[in-house]
């Protein structure tokens, strides 16, 4: 099987949105989420990685992200951080999805 670079990226751009929440805002909650959904996205690539049906971690990840982030985007009408964080997992999602 394939190694799924787009998903490792999706996982790591999570990651880092992360980091850089907490370095300029100092917000605790960004650097956790970023963490926790990072590291699952990224298990989640590396999981399609290996098998490329097994793809429901990277679907509910870019799911649970795509609501939430969406939601905050869709309030805001920011842009940054929220916004790319949803178009991200919008077409993380859609990937996902064809593969259902």
């Amino acid at each position: 099987s394939r190694t799924d670079y787009l998903s490792y990226g999706y996982g790591l751009a999570i990651i880092a949105g992360g980091l850089v929440g907490y370095a300029k805002a100092g917000s605790l909650p960004s650097l956790a989420a970023g963490l926790v959904f990072g590291a699952a996205a990224t298990f989640g690539a590396y999981q399609t990685s290996l098998n490329s049906r097994n793809f429901y971690v990277t679907l509910l990840t870019s799911g649970v992200l795509l609501g939430v982030m969406g939601s905050r985007f869709y309030r805001s009408g920011k842009f940054m951080p929220a916004g790319l964080i949803a178009s991200l997992s919008l077409l993380q999602f859609s990937r996902m999805g064809l593969r259902y």
